[in-house]
């Protein structure tokens, strides 16, 4: 059966967003091997530390830059995590300084909020009913 091992999102600074995806997001560093002038940098749910891996990855090739920029400048979300209370979650987060671009809104079987990750991208979090 196929399933989802990694995962990516491109960020535009490695160590900021390591940071910022294990000290604001509370995921836990999985694995951090140098590749070249980068690093294969992935982290995971401390909920599931075996469970699918997030690849911090470069936004070094030269489309990364303009695909994010276009997603930001529509206000379209990278990716989506799921919590238990996104209420809960937004102030949590904004406890933590981390900006966002839409408050918790109820959608009907989902409420939703997005974030800024500081590394070029906008985030969702979701919480299904």
């Amino acid at each position: 059966m196929i399933r989802i091992n990694v995962t990516s999102v491109f960020v535009d600074d490695q160590a900021k967003a390591l940071a910022f995806y294990t000290e604001k997001l509370g995921f836990t560093k999985k694995t951090d091997v140098p590749a070249g002038e980068y690093r294969w940098l992935t982290v995971v749910s401390p909920a599931d530390p075996d469970g699918v891996e997030l690849l911090l990855e470069p936004s070094a090739h030269p489309a990364a830059g303009p695909f994010k920029e276009a997603l930001v400048a529509d206000g379209i979300p990278f990716t989506s995590f799921a919590v238990d209370d996104v209420h809960a979650e937004v102030e949590r987060l904004k406890g933590l300084g981390v900006e966002f671009t839409q408050e918790a809104t109820d959608f009907g079987p989902v409420v939703t909020a997005v974030l800024d990750d500081t590394c070029g991208n906008l985030i969702q979090l979701a919480t299904m009913k």
